[in-house]
């Protein structure tokens, strides 16, 4: 897919016209990944792009990356949970082998993990993508990052960066992290842990194919109706 710098209003509409024609066209499953750092709304906008592919007629569904967090008692044992969140927090390996498995067209339904903020734990085969999918949606900080992530891009049709305004992301996060934590705790949380991470995230911004403002996004999908998806 071409890089497409023009955030305009049309510009997720063509981005998403273009991802449906392929799904529909190649007899395989699409791949669009959404970036962007902690805070962003990348959960929020997942959701609604599924919500709206499927109203156009398509079969979605929604990957997020933090359902390959490694659990809490790894992260003690490896001395990382003080950097949960972190790239080297993840189980990147899992999270690319299960890709590969999606985009190679498995003749069954596929079982994924997904993530429970109550719980701050992930959890093992919540989600279920059947084998027709024809578009997959997945989320997260780290899908455009060099390293061990590296393997990720080449499997995503498209790539959205998501921003928005640091102090709306900030507050978004201290009020998902005062639910386990005290208010002094939260705000240390994102000073030392999320910000790092939303810098690092941001290096990769100009490797996705569109970036769009998050706050935006639902209208941008709303000019995208069923009657103009391809058939």
């Amino acid at each position: 897919m071409a890089v497409m710098r023009d955030t305009g209003p049309m510009a997720v509409h063509e981005a998403l016209a273009e991802l449906t024609q392929r799904a529909t066209t190649s007899g395989r499953t699409a791949f669009l990944g959404l970036v962007g750092p902690p805070g962003v709304g990348k959960s929020y906008a997942a959701a609604r792009v599924v919500e709206t592919l499927q109203q156009a007629g398509l079969s979605a569904a929604v990957l997020p990356m933090d359902g390959f967090h490694l659990s809490n008692h790894q992260l003690d044992r490896l001395g990382l949970r003080a950097r949960k969140g972190a790239p080297e927090t993840f189980d990147v390996a899992g999270f690319v082998a299960l890709l590969e498995r999606l985009a190679a067209g498995p003749s069954e339904a596929v079982y994924c993990p997904d993530y429970d903020r109550g719980l701050h734990e992930p959890i093992a085969g919540r989600l279920r993508i059947e084998a027709s999918t024809q578009v997959i949606v997945t989320e997260g900080n780290y899908l455009l990052l060099d390293g061990a992530w590296s393997a990720v891009r080449p499997l995503l049709d498209s790539s959205w960066y998501l921003e928005a305004p640091a102090t709306l992301r900030e507050a978004r996060l201290i009020a998902r992290h005062v639910r386990g934590r005290s208010s002094a705790e939260a705000h240390a949380w994102v000073r030392t842990v999320d910000e790092p991470n939303a810098r690092l995230v941001a290096t990769t911004r100009d490797r996705a194919h569109l970036i769009i403002d998050s706050r935006g996004l639902d209208d941008q999908l709303a000019r995208f109706s069923p009657e103009s998806s391809p058939s």
